[in-house]
């Protein structure tokens, strides 16, 4: 009967060191080499604001502006060509959209009436956006939707995982969206790997 409790015993220690082992890489990995990097491009998405309560191209082009500046303030510079990070934006102010879900899919209607790139991406986007169809991220949850929330997915190129998303826990107010939106995104990058 002791050797059975110590065979189970070992059993048991046995299983939680094999648990414990490397299931891939860490997000303290995917933090470290999203800071090893130095450009990147946006992959434009197609979350146009439906709502005729809200300026679809100002939303979006105040989106744009600000994570501009904010990857400028951590070293990153715009390259539309090769980025080693690509930025997908989420911003989430229709009341259709439940969840910000992973994975994400980032399949574009190419050849279809109605598909409508702003202008707001004419210099800010990855030139072969269209080859990435898909993105993931083994530790990136999904993310309950609140409405007027944005959510910002930073994503290797090369393996098109997600290396990190960020949101924030606020609602955007509309009295003075630009100025709400600013300071959404600012906040968002103050949790920034």
């Amino acid at each position: 009967m002791k050797f059975v409790k110590s065979m189970l015993l070992l059993l048991g220690v046995t299983l939680v060191f094999a648990a414990c082992g490397s299931g891939g890489p860490s997000a303290k990995n995917d933090a470290k080499k999203l800071k090893s990097y130095n450009t990147y491009a946006f992959l434009p998405n197609k979350d146009t604001i439906m709502s005729r309560e809200y300026d679809n191209d100002l939303i979006q082009s105040t989106i744009i502006e600000t994570v501009t500046a904010n990857m400028s303030e951590e070293g990153y510079r715009l390259e539309t060509r090769q980025p080693d990070v690509l930025v997908h934006i989420h911003p989430m102010f229709d009341e259709k959209v439940e969840v910000n879900a992973n994975p994400v899919y980032t399949n574009y209607a190419y050849y279809r009436p109605g598909f409508y790139l702003g202008p707001y991406y004419n210099n800010n986007m990855y030139e072969n956006y269209f080859t990435i169809q898909r993105v993931d991220g083994p530790r990136v949850n999904q993310i309950p939707y609140r409405e007027r929330s944005i959510v910002i997915d930073f994503i290797d190129r090369r393996t098109k995982e997600i290396l990190w998303r960020g949101t924030s826990g606020e609602t955007i107010e509309t009295r003075r969206i630009q100025r709400e939106i600013r300071q959404y995104v600012d906040e968002i990058f103050k949790d920034f790997p």
